[in-house]
C-alpha cells in the first residue's frame, strides 16, 4: 500500500513539473518517450559554473546595470546573467503560450525558447549553456531585460521557474539572429517604451536599418 502511494506521488510530481501553460486541456504530461526530460530538469539545477579563464577575461569589460560584462558581437563565449520566466506569470497571461514573434514558446528535449533585449541578442539568435544539451533560441523579449545582457530562460511552470531562479552561466553563441527582422518587428510596436529603446539601439549599431523604422 505504501509503495502504491509513493508511486502515485511520483506521478503527481511529474505531472506538475511538465504542466504546460499553453493549452486549454489542463495537464500536459510528457509522453513516455520523453520521460528523460525529468532527469534533464534535475541536471538544469546543478550546472557547472563559468570557466575561470572566461571569468578572468570578463573583469576588464564594460558593465551593464547588473554589473555584468558587455561583450562585442565577435565574442561568442561569454558569462551571462540568466533569469527564468513562464507564461502563467501575471505579466505574460495576455500573451498565452506565444512569444514576441507570435509563434508558440518552445520547451522540448532539443530546443527551448529564451528572451533578451534584441539589440543585444537579435531575434533568432541561438546559443547553448555550458552543461546542458539544449539549443536555446531568442524568440521573445521583456521590458525588464531592456538595456541589459540578461537572458531570460523559458520554463514550463512556476515551480521549475523558481528553482532556476537567477544564475550566471557560461553561454556560447551558435548563430547570431537577424537585426533586420528584429527592427521590422519592433518598428510595429513603438508605442511601447521598451520596444522603442531596443529599436533605437539597433539603429545606433546599424544605421542602415533606420529605413526599416521609417516605413
Amino acid at each position: 500500500m505504501l509503495s502504491r502511494i509513493a508511486s502515485l506521488s511520483s506521478i503527481a510530481v511529474a505531472a506538475v513539473l511538465f504542466t504546460s501553460c499553453g493549452g486549454n486541456s489542463g495537464l500536459a504530461v510528457l509522453p513516455k518517450s520523453k520521460i528523460r526530460g525529468m532527469h534533464d530538469e534535475r541536471r538544469d539545477f546543478t550546472l557547472p559554473g563559468p570557466s575561470q579563464d572566461l571569468v578572468s577575461a570578463s573583469q576588464s569589460k564594460p558593465r551593464d546595470k547588473h554589473s555584468m560584462p558587455v561583450y562585442t558581437f565577435s565574442e561568442r563565449r561569454r558569462v551571462v546573467r540568466t533569469t527564468a520566466y513562464t507564461c502563467s506569470e501575471d505579466d505574460h497571461l495576455i500573451y498565452g503560450n506565444k512569444n514576441a514573434t507570435g509563434t508558440p514558446l518552445r520547451y522540448t528535449n532539443r530546443v527551448r525558447s529564451a528572451a533578451a533585449d534584441w539589440s543585444f541578442y537579435p531575434v533568432g539568435t541561438t546559443f547553448r549553456i555550458k552543461g546542458l544539451p539544449y539549443l536555446y533560441v531568442i524568440d521573445d523579449y521583456g521590458s525588464a531585460l531592456t538595456g541589459t545582457g540578461t537572458v531570460d530562460i523559458y520554463k514550463p511552470n512556476k515551480e521549475v521557474m523558481n528553482i532556476w531562479g537567477r544564475r550566471n552561466v557560461e553561454l556560447t553563441i551558435v548563430q547570431w539572429g537577424s537585426f533586420n527582422r528584429s527592427a521590422e518587428i519592433l518598428s510595429q510596436r513603438t508605442k511601447f517604451d521598451h520596444c522603442r529603446k531596443m529599436l533605437a539601439n539597433i539603429i545606433r549599431q546599424r544605421p542602415d536599418l533606420g529605413r526599416v523604422a521609417a516605413r
